[in-house]
This record gives C-alpha cells, sequence and structure tokens, in this order.
C-alpha cells in the first residue's frame, strides 16, 4: 500500500489508522523524516503514534549523513522482506516524489561517491562559487550543465561529483535503471489531495505550532554541529530560514514566514510531481480516503 500527498495533508494519521486496522507496518517515504535530529520541523510521528501500531524508518538516520534515494530503496528493500516475511501489510507513506517513483519505477544504478571526491567538489563549490562549477560542467557533462539551474549548488556539485568519481555522466547512468521494488500494477496508491486554500492555511498553522513545540531550540541543536550546508538535513523546510534568525539576520517572525511559504511551495511542487510522474496514483480527497480505503481492504470503516 502506498499513501502520498503533499505535506500536511493528513498521510501519517490515514497510515496509522489503516496500519492499526490491518495489522500493517509504517514505513517512510519522506526523504527528511529520516533523520534523527529533525523529529519536530519535519512533522515526524509522535512517539505515542509510534508506540500505537510500527513505525519503520523514521528518525534512524544521522543529520551528517548525505542520505540517498539510493540508500533509502536499499533499506526499503530489506524492510519490505521482513515484512512480508512477518506477514504485515507494508504502507508506504510520505511525499517525496522520487522515493515513490523508485518504489514503482526503478532508480537510476550511480555508484556511491567516494567522500575525498565529494569533500574536493564540495571545497571547490565554497572557494569558487556555482558559477565555477556549472561552467566546468558544461564541458564535462553538457546534457547535464543544460537541464540544471546554472544557481543551484547542490545538483550542480552533484552532477560533477558524478563525473569526477565515474567517468560518467548523470545522463548516461540515468539510462542504466534499476528494477522497480513494487511494479506499478502490483501497488494500491493513494494521493491524498485536500484542497489547495486549505492545505495551505494548516501548513501555516502547522508552522506556528512547530515552533511552540520547540522546532527553534531543535534547529539550533542541529546548527551547533557546524555540518556542511549542502547536507540535506540543513535543508530542510524552515531550517535554513531559522538559521538565518538565530544568526541573527531576520527576526523570528520573519523566519517563520520565509519557512511557511518554502513548505507551500513544496506542496505545489508535489501536486505537479505526482500528477505528471506517477499516474498510477489515485488521488482523493482526505475527507473521503476512509470510505477509499474500506473499498481496498475488508475490515476497515470510514
Amino acid at each position: 500500500m502506498l499513501i502520498a500527498g503533499p505535506t500536511a495533508s493528513g498521510k501519517s494519521a490515514l497510515a496509522l489508522r489503516l496500519a492499526q486496522a490491518r495489522g500493517g507496518v509504517v514505513i517512510n517515504t519522506d526523504s527528511m523524516q529520516v533523520y534523527r535530529d529533525l523529529r519536530i520541523i519535519t512533522a515526524r510521528p509522535t512517539p505515542q503514534d509510534e508506540a500505537a501500531a510500527p513505525h519503520w524508518l523514521y528518525g534512524t538516520v544521522d543529520a551528517a549523513v548525505n542520505f540517498s534515494a539510493g540508500a533509502w530503496v536499499t533499506v526499503a528493500t530489506a524492510m519490505l522482506e521482513v515484512a512480508r516475511a512477518e506477514n504485515r501489510l507494508p504502507i508506504f507513506v510520505g511525499g517525496s516524489g522520487l522515493y515513490f517513483k523508485a518504489l514503482t519505477r526503478g532508480l537510476s544504478a550511480v555508484p556511491a561517491i567516494p567522500q575525498h571526491v565529494r569533500d574536493d567538489v564540495r571545497a571547490r563549490l565554497e572557494r569558487d562559487g556555482v558559477g565555477a562549477l556549472h561552467a566546468e560542467l558544461a564541458q564535462r557533462d553538457p546534457e547535464s550543465a543544460i537541464r540544471l539551474r546554472p544557481a543551484d549548488r547542490s545538483r550542480v556539485a552533484r552532477a560533477l561529483e558524478v563525473v569526477e568519481a565515474t567517468g560518467r555522466s548523470l545522463t548516461d547512468w540515468h539510462s542504466e535503471g534499476l528494477p522497480p521494488l513494487l511494479p506499478p500494477d502490483e501497488v494500491t496508491a493513494l494521493f491524498l489531495a485536500p484542497d489547495r486554500d486549505q492545505l495551505y492555511a494548516r501548513i501555516d498553522a502547522r508552522f506556528d505550532a512547530m515552533l511552540q513545540a520547540g522546532a527553534l531550540d531543535e534547529v539550533a541543536a542541529l546548527k551547533a554541529r557546524n555540518l556542511d550546508p549542502l547536507l540535506p538535513a540543513m535543508k530542510a523546510h524552515g531550517v535554513p530560514a531559522l538559521i538565518r534568525h538565530l544568526d541573527g539576520e531576520i527576526s523570528r517572525e520573519e523566519a517563520a514566514a520565509i519557512g511557511s511559504a518554502d513548505t507551500r511551495h513544496y506542496a505545489k511542487r508535489q501536486f505537479t510531481w505526482f500528477r505528471h510522474q506517477l499516474p498510477e496514483f489515485c488521488w482523493v480527497k482526505p475527507e473521503e480516503a476512509g470510505d477509499w480505503l474500506a473499498q481496498q481492504f475488508e475490515g476497515l470503516r470510514a
């Protein structure tokens, strides 16, 4: 079972309900909720929810790790095998489109990048700037350079790392994909599609609630670790803005406004991604999801 949707759409609560009704296990399919440093700011399930039904791959990765979609698929494969061996319903839930695409479409076979290569490219990025790296990428991997925005530090660095480490372009590697873990015709896939205005209002309210719950302290602890700002955990929605507030650059109110706006923009991209990339998902309004699941699984009521 796959449950996706934009952030703050109610995916986690729905997955928990299904897991309790069907003896299932909830498997995290969100690229930020894997990080143990970020429970509050990523709206991870609460300890009470995690105790109510098995939750796997939540808060298991240190923020210093550059946890990729490929690494997630490796762990998810093992978890799927365990769930099947224990006769549990595996429920993949989250909002990371690339992770779901890896499940149902497969993933490119790019090998792991040696740490010394990664460190060298990141050092050059800081020293010379993203423009210089993009210019180098245009010489070594023209297709990726054309596809990527010249100011996209993370993706430009990633593409250059791949060329540096393997001698081949990302485009070449993407042509040699790994097989899907769950082919589209073998899954039940639900995308929660709430009303946009209601969703955006919920996002704003949730960000304020996160701050009240201690999100600023959580980000302060992360900041104190002095990690590479290009690491995924350092770019979680709200984290960069709150770090700017902690550095005295902007007020708490401004940081909250930026964090909320970034999250709303991300939700909009999630709608677009799933609509165009993953047509196997059935779009259902949150208020109708219970009835929809009841039709798919006996014993579950709205």
